[in-house]
């Protein structure tokens, strides 16, 4: 139990200082894991997304290493390989998950979501996805349900992981090159980093619902 509060309280604020304590190389690798997993697996909907890029670049800023370049190239590449297992999945499962029963780690609510995000924003949802939580895991998943062409998914899944690696991490970076004192402040404002991020989805429900009393 005590170690299932600990990884929630870790997931709510992903303190990687101590990472470096065990090298650089640990240290990347298991950034690359969680957004890997984050991004297309579908047991990885829970993970942390943007505020493990915000801790990542302040852990950067304030410990001088690893490489900054180096760190938004391991999130990008771990960010489009995770869109392109997903995009594999999706092609392959089809339809079958749409009707796949509810389970701990799978709730058919956040596939209907997403499914209502990729309808309404067509290809550009890949980008946009990447920007919100759950979604962010299921819109690859989609585009390969929806065999999308592979090209543009393609095309997508690389400016969008370009974008979210580059401007995740350079928040972090740069806020905690101004603002070495932020580390100690760091769970209110990755509290509020997760705020902003769930916003798009609060407001499309809120639409939904809406919508859905002006029909009935």
């Amino acid at each position: 139990m005590d170690f299932l509060m600990d990884a929630v309280k870790w997931i709510l604020h992903p303190d990687l200082a101590p990472l470096l304590d065990r090298g650089a190389s640990v240290f990347l690798l298991v950034i690359a894991a969680i957004v890997f997993a984050e991004s297309g697996l579908l047991f990885g909907f829970f993970l942390p997304g943007d505020s493990l890029l915000f801790s990542a670049g302040l852990v950067v800023a304030l410990a001088g290493q690893p490489n900054l370049a180096l760190l938004i190239g391991v999130v990008f590449v771990a960010a489009v390989l995770g869109d392109q297992v997903g995009y594999m999945f999706g092609a392959r499962v089809g339809p079958a998950l749409f009707t796949r029963p509810d389970s701990r780690f799978f709730k058919q609510d956040n596939v209907t979501k997403a499914h209502a995000f990729f309808e309404k924003h067509g290809a550009k949802a890949l980008i946009l996805a990447r920007f919100v939580p759950i979604v962010r895991t299921f819109t690859p998943i989609l585009a390969g349900v929806s065999a999308m062409r592979y090209r543009t998914f393609i095309t997508f899944n690389v400016v969008g992981g370009a974008l979210w690696a580059v401007l995740g991490t350079l928040l972090g970076y740069g806020l905690g090159k101004r603002f070495p004192e932020l580390e100690s402040y760091l769970t209110p404002v990755v509290l509020v980093i997760v705020l902003l991020s769930v916003l798009p989805m609060i407001f499309e429900y809120r639409k939904a619902k809406k919508n859905s009393r002006v029909a009935a």
